[in-house]
């Protein structure tokens, strides 16, 4: 498999997820794999293999690292420091998309009110997670506060 397949099939890996956390929200289905940690777990077993191959099987740039932001760019100018680093962000932002849903749930906001959310974080991590506090705040039914309700 090329980088590019890697690339592509953990992009896919991610849409089911996501789609269950939109559509599905309250099914059995989407409590037994995203909100159970089983999704992200499975996807951070990739993102183990991947960063595995880049630290100890020679599957870097030379001079890649993490303590200087050229070290960083060095990393992310190979083809598996990609992979690290998208594989990161998709594992994390999934779940956090899962964590706003749960918490959205919890505190009894609708969730067509939480759905772009959810969008948002999906495509733009940080950015949704910052638009869901927005709509919880707006709402009256939660702070700034990420601790529990």
């Amino acid at each position: 498999m090329t980088y590019e397949s890697f690339y592509t099939l953990i992009n896919l890996a991610v849409v089911p997820a996501w789609l269950m956390l939109l559509l599905l929200p309250r099914a059995a289905m989407t409590r037994a794999m995203v909100h159970s940690g089983l999704y992200p777990l499975g996807l951070g077993a990739f993102y183990i293999v991947v960063l595995s191959l880049g630290m100890f099987g020679g599957y870097h740039a030379e001079g890649s690292g993490f303590t200087t932001a050229s070290a960083v760019s060095t990393a992310f100018s190979h083809p598996m420091g990609v992979l690290i680093g998208w594989s990161h962000y998709l594992v994390f932002d999934l779940f956090v998309g899962a964590w706003e849903a749960r918490d959205a749930r919890r505190r009894g906001l609708s969730h067509w009110l939480v759905a772009p959310s959810l969008v948002v974080t999906f495509l733009f991590g940080p950015v949704g997670l910052l638009l869901y506090l927005i709509v919880r705040a707006a709402s009256g039914k939660g702070g700034w506060s990420l601790a529990e309700a």
